[in-house]
């Protein structure tokens, strides 16, 4: 009998919320989080507009990845109650958490740019915020970090699919976390990749013509992942049932895209496959889109090729208007909030998109969002190093009986 892989427990952090319901609250509003951000070591203040964390505690001298994931894998933890059962066997639960890097405080020490900072094998091990997490709540199940760049968050839930299906382990907490560090902010910073405009909140325009770049952002997406037969047995909330998880590689540069999207077009071709879905059985897609020209065509191009003539009446949105580009956490967060849009049968709008490109032929849902009930969707993951990652989710049995949420406008 068919045991599916379910989302059981979500946990958001981002510059728009501290938690899932006030992120994706914000997020369906079309609040946006980019502000000017100073201080940021090796920039002049006033270049950089970025999404950033701010209010949650920290710990002095110590890297910030560690407690926005925390924050959030503890949420994600106690929403899915995984750990409140009896005597659960914690070698079952396996952990796949991406953090790849932190603040680097000990290089700029170095530099005679700082004071005491954090310990060195916290700065440059990628498995050190993992391994604090997983200890914290004592998982001591198989443990899985990658650095795969923007893909990063996605291609860690696909590890954790892969872990539960050859049965490693019962339940996985998967997920990433990004924070604004200095070294990577000055290196998009001198590719010229990154947005400006007068007001902030206007900076991020995926798929408008009048793009001009992406705007980093930060936080982190926790998901507990599981059979859905344990989840009921624990009477857990079931966000959405994960079908298919598929992952591929351009093989054509390290940071530029092939301009005939042959790739993607064949990993979501060979996602539906997997999922045993047809183009016209998919009604909403997550898109990676950035906001720079190279990505926006690319994925347009194809989503429109792997959909064929089904692609008409296709919702995609992206939702780095608001939260800006979270690099290796963008993927897991933007899961997250697919898994909602599910459960809730809202496609969140594209803030920003006035003037919609031409390249970008599909229905990218400007400005406000859409109620639609709808049972499949995809989440797409693009990332430098020629990362392709895709998910297919599928809306929870029972979903129907939930409360729609009411139609929400764009905040002014």
């Amino acid at each position: 009998m068919h045991d599916p892989i379910v989302i059981s427990g979500i946990g958001l952090v981002t510059a728009v919320g501290h938690d899932r319901e006030t992120t994706w609250r914000n997020v369906r509003e079309g609040v946006s989080g980019v502000r000017q951000l100073n201080g940021v070591a090796g920039l002049p203040d006033g270049l950089l507009l970025a999404a950033d964390v701010r209010g949650l505690p920290a710990e002095p001298g110590r890297l910030r990845d560690y407690p926005i994931g925390k924050h959030a894998a503890s949420e994600a933890l106690a929403d899915s109650g995984l750990l409140l059962r009896n005597r659960v066997d914690r070698t079952r639960i396996g952990v796949c958490i991406s953090a790849v890097y932190g603040d680097s405080p000990r290089i700029a020490e170095l530099r005679g740019g700082a004071e005491g900072a954090a310990r060195w094998h916290e700065e440059f091990l990628a498995s050190s915020t993992l391994a604090r997490i997983a200890n914290d709540f004592k998982l001591v199940g198989p443990r899985i970090g990658n650095a795969t760049a923007c893909a990063t968050g996605t291609i860690c839930t696909v590890n954790a699919m892969r872990m539960i299906e050859d049965n490693q382990c019962d339940a996985v907490l998967a997920g990433a976390i990004t924070t604004i560090q200095p070294l990577l902010a000055a290196g998009f910073y001198n590719m010229r990749v990154l947005a400006k405009h007068d007001d902030p909140t206007c900076a991020c325009r995926p798929f408008d013509v009048d793009r001009t770049g992406f705007v980093m952002g930060e936080g982190a997406g926790m998901l507990v992942l599981e059979r859905a037969s344990a989840a009921r047995a624990r009477g857990a909330r079931i966000y959405a049932e994960l079908t298919a998880g598929k992952l591929a590689c351009d093989a054509h540069h390290v940071t530029d895209l092939s301009t005939d999207s042959s790739t993607l077009t064949h990993l979501l071709g060979s996602t539906l496959k997997k999922a045993r879905l047809a183009p016209g059985d998919v009604s909403y897609i997550n898109a990676h889109g950035t906001g720079t020209t190279q990505n926006d065509i690319m994925e347009s191009r194809g989503i429109r090729q792997a959909f064929g003539a089904a692609a008409d009446d296709l919702c995609v949105s992206s939702v780095k208007g608001n939260i800006g580009h979270l690099v290796n956490a963008a993927g897991s967060v933007e899961l997250a909030l697919t898994a909602l849009a599910l459960r809730d049968g809202f496609a969140p709008p594209t803030r920003n998109l006035h003037t919609p490109d031409p390249q970008c032929d599909l229905d990218c849902i400007p400005m406000v969002g859409r109620q639609r009930a709808f049972e499949h969707a995809v989440k797409i993951s693009i990332a430098f190093g020629g990362h392709l990652a895709a998910v297919a989710l599928r809306r929870w049995d029972g979903a129907e009986e939930q409360q729609a949420v009411p139609p929400l406008r764009m905040a002014a």
